[in-house]
């Protein structure tokens, strides 16, 4: 008897996602534990294996679809079983699922009832480019194909091609508090609605990780009360220390950004001020305050803003969390975090400093209490003193930026906590200590 796969629970609260790419197609063979599709939520892209041994039967869903948890995603039958309908009933089309082609002499051969090993963003430069995964010879470990694997075939067909499409393009090495998508990424997509379309205008539609955002910042805007405290921190010797650490770093992108200290002095003034590691239970109106440091840094990805969380970040050195946070922005630059590196975040940082501004506002990821920016350092002219003995000097400035729910806190407790983050700041050997 066929068995009919739903989306199941992802868990985090997750009640939805997005098709974004269909594995396999009616009458393919595929085994207990295969991927059958990725799906895109509000954490993450994950691929979907499958619960049963047997032939695939019909594909109830296809890329762009969003699905809710307990929609039918495939059926499947054992072999030998007679089809229940004709293929032609198949509910949707994938624009990946063609017909298994005859293989030429070089091709590479599959696995049987094994999908082509490759990540979702290499699936997606596929699809952007018109190939066929089957077809492109693997050079990754375990004969996994890459997205230069991906290139390449593209180039060999020797036909005209558009360029790839820019979030295919790695990300900058930065944490940033928003996505980077270029206009022309936007001006590409086809319109959509009814009616014509005016001229000079285009629609877009809100798709994958933009309608997450859109939806989580509504959220963020219309159920929490923002309030903003911003200040100015004097790094100079922070930023001396930090460059004299890296000057013994052989690896530039092993090199020590500021966010890492940023991270560390947050964990030490959330031990201090609990209210701020906490989220607001509406329904019982009770305020509860973690006991764990999980920090979420803001990352500006090809497909969006993303927040992977450091994990027990109070039990991790400046050097861990580093570590930690090249590899996660690693994950996001490739499409490749898992639900688990996006959840569970207590405190959110969003440093927008390596692309500029002097300040921002930034919206708290809720249902978190808080969440800190910090713009572009700058040199600026401070004068100290009094009014009858003072003195000019030129030190590094860095504009920092507090938003915090004003249920949970009030407007002194923000500056409160604003003062004692400048204080560890300037104090590069008082963070030592504390830290």
């Amino acid at each position: 008897m066929p068995k009919v796969f739903r989306l199941p629970d992802l868990g985090e609260g997750i009640h939805e996602g997005e098709i974004v790419d269909v594995l396999v197609q009616p009458g393919e063979s595929i085994t207990e534990g295969q991927p059958l599709l990725i799906v895109e939520t509000d954490k993450a892209s994950v691929e979907i294996p499958s619960p049963f041994t047997g032939v695939v039967e019909t594909v109830h869903v296809q890329s762009g679809q969003v699905v809710r948890v307990g929609d039918a995603l495939v059926t499947v039958r054992e072999k030998g079983e007679a089809l229940e309908a004709p293929p032609m009933q198949v509910a949707a089309k994938s624009p990946t699922m063609e017909p298994t082609p005859v293989r030429e002499h070089g091709e590479r051969e599959e696995r049987e009832g094994l999908p082509v090993a490759a990540s979702p963003a290499t699936r997606r430069l596929a699809r952007e480019l018109g190939v066929d995964l089957r077809k492109v010879r693997p050079s990754g470990p375990g004969g996994r194909v890459t997205a230069e694997d991906v290139r390449q075939a593209a180039q060999a067909r020797q036909e005209p091609q558009e360029p790839p499409a820019k979030l295919t393009e790695a990300a900058p090495e930065m944490e940033v508090e928003g996505p980077s998508r270029p206009a022309e990424d936007l001006l590409a997509s086809e319109p959509v609605g009814l009616g014509a379309v005016p001229e000079g205008e285009r629609r877009v539609p809100l798709r994958s990780v933009r309608r997450v955002i859109a939806r989580r910042m509504q959220e963020s805007w219309a159920r929490v009360p923002h309030v903003t405290h911003h200040e100015g921190v004097d790094i100079t010797d922070l930023e001396r220390l930090r460059e004299e650490v890296n000057r013994d770093v052989l690896m530039p992108e092993k090199r020590l950004s500021l966010t890492p200290f940023l991270v560390k002095a947050v964990v030490a003034l959330l031990k201090e001020y609990p209210f701020f590691n906490a989220r607001l239970d509406e329904q019982k109106q009770e305020i509860v305050l973690h006991d764990v440091y999980n920090v979420g840094v803001a990352v500006d990805s090809p497909r969006g803003l993303v927040v992977p969380v450091l994990k027990n970040a109070d039990r991790k050195s400046i050097q861990e969390l580093a570590a930690e946070l090249r590899l996660l922005s690693q994950r996001a630059r490739s499409g490749e975090l898992s639900p688990e590196d996006v959840s569970g975040g207590t405190f959110t940082v969003t440093n927008i400093g390596p692309l500029g501004g002097r300040g921002f506002t930034p919206l708290i990821n809720y249902p978190q209490v808080a969440i800190l920016g910090a713009g572009k350092a700058r040199l600026e002219p401070v004068v100290t003193g009094s009014l009858e003995d003072h003195t000019l000097t030129v030190r590094l400035i860095l504009p920092v930026v507090l938003a915090f729910d004003h249920r949970v806190v009030d407007g002194a407790d923000g500056a409160r906590f604003v003062n004692r983050l400048k204080a560890l700041l300037e104090n590069p050997k008082k963070m030592v200590v504390v830290l």
